[in-house]
């Protein structure tokens, strides 16, 4: 589905609780936001939406967020000028790096030169196809997984300090991860969920890495084993191994409550699965 992208200036329009919006996305998934797109009345639900962060000082230019158009264009008021009527989209954006995190636009132009970044202005144009595959690959090295407070230090495989910085987020290690995804694979631990399998070439490789004794909790000699400290997990997953506990839960304990909540891999523990599951039991002997 083809791509766009949507300028924000913070300095022209700042009515939303950047922060506040970003802590909904990481609790349920998404945030629903219109947004005005000039004159583009094409864009159709499904297209890829890419939020560019303009403006000058701490607002430098950059990639900062990703959503999913969720409507056709339509008219609507215009916020700043109420009695002026503008084309807006409804955007769920499920994907959003803090302020001062975005990618830099030297890096988009970089990586993409045919888009000019420097100089983009408004909203709604359609990128480019051939750029959309470097646009996703760049935001996969730099994007919300690269910011994951859960990231391996550089220089800890195979050796090296653990360290906590400021911003209390760890710089990825590149080895340390490919050998821990070349031992366990690319799939949940937990739930067996594939981006690959479920988003075709977009997903291949990725899944969060996840340590399981968090990084705090390890002393400056520590030795990082890729195989047995890391494990992939899915964002999902992930978020649950940390939400509301000081130590994170173990993947034991997580596949315990997928199972208690009557859920396995990609379904629902009905009547009728267990009616199904009691069947199998009974014709291999075992009830």
């Amino acid at each position: 589905m083809a791509a766009i992208i949507l300028g924000w200036n913070p300095r022209l329009w700042n009515d939303w609780n950047y922060e506040a919006v970003i802590g909904q996305v990481a609790e349920t998934g998404q945030f629903l936001e219109r947004w005005n797109v000039g004159q583009h009345r094409k864009i159709q639900p499904g297209n890829q939406a890419w939020l560019l962060l303009q403006g000058g000082g701490p607002h430098r230019r950059g990639l900062i967020g990703h959503g999913v158009v969720m409507s056709e264009a339509y008219e609507a008021p215009q916020r700043t000028e109420p009695k002026s009527i503008a084309w807006y989209v409804s955007v769920a954006f499920d994907a959003l790096l803090p302020l001062g995190s975005q990618i830099p636009s030297s890096v988009l132009s970089s990586e993409m030169p045919d888009v000019a970044w420097n100089t983009f202005h408004g909203s709604g144009r359609f990128i480019p196809t051939e750029t959309e595959s470097g646009l996703q690959r760049v935001w996969r090295e730099h994007g919300p997984e690269a910011l994951e407070p859960c990231q391996t230090v550089p220089g800890t495989y195979p050796e090296g300090a653990v360290s906590r910085i400021e911003t209390n987020r760890y710089e990825r290690d590149p080895e340390a991860r490919r050998i821990c995804l070349a031992f366990h694979g690319t799939s949940c631990a937990v739930c067996t969920f594939s981006f690959e399998v479920s988003y075709g070439d977009i997903g291949k490789d990725f899944i969060h890495v996840h340590h399981v004794v968090p990084v705090s909790q390890l002393g400056s000699d520590y030795r990082l084993d890729p195989i047995a400290d890391l494990v992939p997990l899915c964002a999902n997953c992930h978020a649950m191994a940390h939400r509301g506990v000081g130590t994170p839960r173990t993947v034991a304990e997580l596949r315990r409550a997928i199972a208690a909540s009557g859920h396995l891999p990609g379904q629902i523990v009905d009547d009728r699965a267990l009616a199904a599951q009691d069947a199998a039991h009974r014709i291999l002997g075992r009830r």
